[in-house]
């Protein structure tokens, strides 16, 4: 139940902003290009939006195997050696999420003590700076089922992107469609 609504929240976050950034920058360059006008907040608006969009989708690329991997050092070791590699990397990854996720909250707190805002929009810089700590507990929320499925046994590295096995099926893919029949 847990692990569905994490997924469905963040494939609804990340559709939403990159509808909604599309959408704004349009709307923008329509206004100032055809108009000689624009909104003043947009560029502040589209700035966090993109940055919400960033911390969502590394979460989600961590989920869908879409980061690009450097694992042929990795893949030398036996799957015993790979998994002992990749909690060892899940782990450091944590603790870095950990760090900024402990420096995000000190920094939030400080500016809403402050009463920090916006320059352009009227909205507390500690809401709109708040994807700091959310983004990276849905990265710490990924890596921790990740390393959960190592220690399981389920895995033995993180899912990724292998650009050289797809490139190589699409040519095949291509080569067959040219060959005469």
């Amino acid at each position: 139940m847990f692990m569905r609504i994490l997924n469905r929240t963040e494939e609804a976050v990340i559709c939403i902003l990159l509808v909604l950034t599309t959408l704004l920058v349009f709307v923008d360059v329509v206004m100032r290009f055809g108009f000689n006008t624009g909104f003043m907040w947009s560029q502040e608006l589209t700035l966090h939006m993109s940055a919400w969009f960033v911390l969502f989708g590394a979460s989600y690329g961590l989920k869908v195997g879409s980061h690009i991997g450097m694992d042929s050092f990795v893949r030398l070791f036996p799957r015993t050696g790979r998994r002992v590699l990749t909690a060892i990397a899940a782990i450091l990854a944590l603790l870095y999420c950990f760090l900024i996720l402990e420096g995000s909250w000190v920094y939030l707190a400080k500016i809403k003590m402050i009463g920090i805002t916006l320059e352009d929009l009227p909205l507390p810089a500690w809401i709109a700076h708040s994807m700091l700590v959310v983004g990276f507990a849905f990265l710490s929320v990924r890596l921790l089922i990740i390393l959960w499925s190592v220690i399981k046994g389920d895995a033995d590295g993180f899912k990724h992107a292998d650009e050289a096995k797809e490139s190589m099926e699409l040519a095949k893919d291509i080569t067959k469609e040219e060959a005469p029949s």
